[in-house]
């Protein structure tokens, strides 16, 4: 069965970091593409950064530079680690597993950046 499990949220100051981890089960990093997104309130959910098998890896524009996406075979873990956070940055987080028509999502993690 497939599991995501995100973690690593919480309230930061703008210009701080956060580390968020995404604990997969079930799921073969060799088949699916990893993706973190991202949700603000009444806003549609986007996408924040992906990496694929090989370590392939996308940013969105309003992330490149500040945000990196990396894979912890060992551990099954995609980890997305958040620099220079701004008050935009304030969203749930999902971790995202795709391949083709498969879709599975974690149940979030809450970022809020505010003074």
């Amino acid at each position: 069965q497939v599991q995501l499990v995100e973690s690593g949220g919480g309230v930061v100051q703008p210009g701080g970091s956060l580390r968020l981890s995404c604990a997969a089960s079930g799921i073969s990093f060799s088949i699916y593409t990893m993706d973190w997104y991202r949700q603000a309130p009444g806003k549609q959910r986007e996408l924040v950064a992906q990496i694929t098998d090989g370590g392939r890896t996308t940013y969105a524009d309003f992330v490149k530079g500040r945000f990196t996406i990396s894979m912890d075979d060992a551990k099954n873990t995609i980890i997305l680690q958040m620099n220079s956070l701004t008050p935009e940055d304030t969203a749930a987080y999902y971790c995202h597993a795709g391949f083709i028509s498969r879709n599975y999502w974690g149940q979030g993690t809450q970022v809020i950046v505010s003074s």
